[in-house]
């Protein structure tokens, strides 16, 4: 099956206050396990920076500045998700910008229905815990030390890993790799008769009613192949 893992950076927390998407990062999985294929693109929102957004992932409006606008790359990101599921932590936030960008660009809204949401998914597996990025990847070991800041591509591939550790998709990896078995000897056993056989522990009665039995399960009884 193939699904998308997606994030986003903004220039703030609302698109109807006209905050826009600065950079979008994609991973491809199939089976939950990254492709190597990938989609990302820094864009230009046509506004300013806020400093707080900034502080958050280290995005100037000069860096910005000259990069592709949303309506220029919305078809090769649309191509690109096809109609995979989306897989985004804290989908709702992502998904209320893209659709934004989308609408504000003349196209049509991605259906939630074809989302899942990490965050979801982390709080109904670790009631009550932080269930943040930085936390599911100190939970299950996932290594962050490359992230100082918020990037979109970058979190995409974390939480690729984490989206794996919720689903179970590491343990069905495993069918993937490759083994090597060697069978280095082959032992046969050989088995003889006793010099003396053992002396039955049978009755009289016990072996008249065994003979008994055996005679009323037919000729073909398999019985009839060990009677003495």
């Amino acid at each position: 099956m193939r699904e998308i893992v997606f994030d986003t950076e903004t220039t703030g927390l609302d698109p109807l206050k006209g905050d826009r998407i600065v950079e979008i990062g994609c991973i491809e999985l199939y089976n939950t396990i990254p492709t190597g294929q990938t989609f990302h693109v820094y864009l230009d929102p046509e506004r300013d920076m806020p400093e707080d957004a900034f502080r958050v992932h280290g995005l100037s409006r000069e860096f910005l500045a000259g990069k592709p606008k949303f309506a220029e790359i919305a078809e090769e990101f649309l191509n690109f998700i096809g109609d995979a599921k989306l897989i985004a932590h804290n989908a709702d936030f992502d998904m209320r910008f893209v659709n934004a960008e989308l609408e504000r660009c003349g196209r049509g809204r991605l259906g939630l229905d074809r989302v899942i949401d990490t965050l979801q998914l982390a709080r109904r597996r670790h009631p009550g815990a932080s269930n943040s990025l930085d936390a599911l990847c100190a939970r299950y070991g996932v290594d962050s030390s490359r992230r100082s800041r918020h990037g979109a591509l970058l979190d995409s591939e974390l939480l690729a890993e984490i989206y794996a550790e919720l689903t179970g998709g590491r343990q069905a990896a495993m069918t993937l790799v490759e083994a090597t078995v060697t069978v280095e000897e082959t032992v046969v056993f050989e088995i003889s008769a006793r010099s003396e056989p053992i002396e039955s522990l049978l009755t009289e009665r016990e072996l008249t009613a065994h003979a008994a039995f055996v005679e009323r399960l037919g000729e073909k009884a398999i019985w009839l192949k060990y009677r003495t």
